[in-house]
């Protein structure tokens, strides 16, 4: 029978009374002696006690809803339930369910323009984030020996090297940050901070006079060269170049190894003058330009020391992809889409900044299929289906893109090919040609002669996508593939007609 709404409003008054309240109060014990039992039935209150009570039962031991409830007890023993209520519905109940969509992150509305553009910049690998994570150790490194130069007021080389999209330059910005504090805690003057991009100089030669500007220096006319103005300096303290230390970052340091090396040899001299105060950091790709390009070095006692910013790992890609999301506020990606990501591009190169256009162009994909899509589905995250789509994209081979440019009989060519080499290491031109007009036959589609097939295989060899043996005879002439067999499926996949042609 179903209820009356005032039956409901009472039951739901009674479930949110306090327990104590409810169970001490007269009007329930006046209700519950007066209720009459159905025959054949008693209640236990009508039973004898029991000659010996039974031990009462540890709150330890009931059940866990009831444990919560009898958290607190005074010194008798007696539960303290005045501010519990006591629910018997199932384990989520409304309220729970109420509180746990409050501890969740903001709802994604992909349809909103301003949210999308938020997610896209967030991605974008010029952004820089929030925190930078799982580079402590080689931050530390970095801040230590800088901290060491200004204490000691001494100079100092360090070599910061690693493979691309390491962090290295970004890992620059934070020990400068911690330099600051550093400085402003403990009262020491913060360095005079130069930092430099090798490949934007025009001479090499320019990064002496701009150490000298960065120092509120001229260069008198006629005197020495910058180079020599600073030698001068920090080799007499009766005219120091600057009362504080001269911190200079080196970006891009690879450029200076192959356009002018004297340069570099003279930067990391610079160090080792007796009154140098001057902090060479240097950044670049080549883990052994220390060994390799500069055995003078170590000699003249002003090798670097190396700090190397090995490749990120599966977690450490993924950790940081996790921030950036963090920071946003929104679940943009399916947990197994922004994992795979992390797998792929980990075991590819562990480089960070690669991860974040494969994220971007997901992004992107997803977008352009929400435009597209007209039957109000509900897609809400960006898929699996999505980021495979994009690293498909980012990693496939640079032969790829060549096949997929084509002509359309050229590419039939490479299916035919393809086909014809299953059962075989080569072929010759006649058998290719006939497999060809096999496949031009059973697709409709007009057959190229004899002549301009000869000539689309030359330019197929050409591109280096074919291999043609020598021969008197054209038909005669070997054949073969010159690429994998896989990357021909694999960029005409996406067209039917070719993925027929395939099969």
């Amino acid at each position: 029978m179903a209820k009356s709404p005032a039956n409901r409003q009472g039951r739901k008054a009674a479930v949110a009374e306090p327990v104590g309240d409810f169970f001490n109060s007269e009007e329930t014990k006046r209700r519950l002696n007066a209720t009459p039992m159905p025959s054949g039935k008693r209640r236990r209150s009508d039973e004898p006690a029991p000659a010996s009570p039974a031990s009462p039962v540890s709150p330890e031991k009931w059940a866990p809803h009831l444990r919560r409830a009898a958290s607190e007890t005074d010194a008798n023993g007696v539960i303290k339930t005045t501010n519990a209520v006591v629910t018997c519905c199932s384990p989520k109940s409304p309220m729970k369910r109420l509180f746990a969509g409050l501890s969740q992150k903001n709802r994604w509305n992909p349809r909103d323009p301003g949210q999308m553009n938020a997610v896209k910049e967030a991605f974008h690998v010029s952004s820089p984030p929030a925190t930078i994570v799982c580079r402590d150790s080689e931050q530390m490194r970095i801040f230590e020996f800088c901290k060491t130069c200004i204490e000691q007021e001494t100079g100092g080389s360090l070599y910061v090297c690693g493979c691309p999209g390491t962090g290295k330059t970004l890992s620059m910005e934070r020990v400068k940050e911690l330099l600051g504090a550093w400085t402003k805690e403990v009262g020491f003057q913060f360095p005079v901070t130069l930092s430099i991009s090798c490949n934007s100089l025009t001479t090499t030669s320019e990064i002496f006079l701009k150490i000298l500007e960065k120092c509120h220096l001229k260069k008198v006319n006629g005197a020495s060269s910058p180079l020599q103005h600073l030698r001068d300096s920090f080799s007499q303290r009766k005219e120091p170049i600057c009362e504080r230390a001269v911190l200079v970052i080196m970006d891009e340091l690879d450029y200076l190894i192959t356009k002018d090396r004297a340069v570099l040899h003279d930067l990391f001299m610079l160090t080792t003058y007796p009154f140098s105060r001057f902090i060479l950091i240097g950044i670049a790709n080549a883990i052994d330009l220390a060994d390799r390009f500069l055995p003078k070095l170590e000699s003249l006692n002003c090798k670097p020391m190396v700090v190397t910013f090995r490749a990120y790992n599966k977690d450490q890609i993924l950790k940081i992809l996790q921030h950036r999301i963090m920071a946003i506020g929104y679940d943009v990606f399916e947990p197994l889409a922004l994992e795979f990501c992390a797998r792929k591009v980990a075991a590819a190169s562990g480089d960070m900044r690669r991860a974040l256009s494969v994220c971007l162009s997901a992004i992107e994909k997803f977008e352009t299929e929400l435009k597209c899509d007209t039957t109000g589905s509900k897609i809400e995250m960006v898929s699996f289906d999505h980021m495979d789509n994009a690293l498909s994209k980012a990693f496939r081979a640079p032969v790829v893109d060549t096949i997929q440019s084509l002509p359309q009989h050229q590419q039939i060519i490479l299916c035919a090919l393809v086909r014809l080499l299953r059962s075989r290491k080569t072929s010759t031109v006649g058998d290719l040609n006939k497999s060809y007009l096999e496949v031009c036959r059973s697709a409709q589609v007009t057959a190229a002669g004899m002549m301009e097939f000869s000539s689309m295989c030359r330019v197929l060899t050409d591109q280096g996508l074919v291999k043609l043996g020598n021969s008197r005879e054209e038909k005669l002439r070997t054949v073969a593939l010159a690429i994998d067999g896989a990357d021909v499926a694999f960029s005409l996949k996406g067209i039917r007609f070719f993925r027929h042609c395939l099969e």
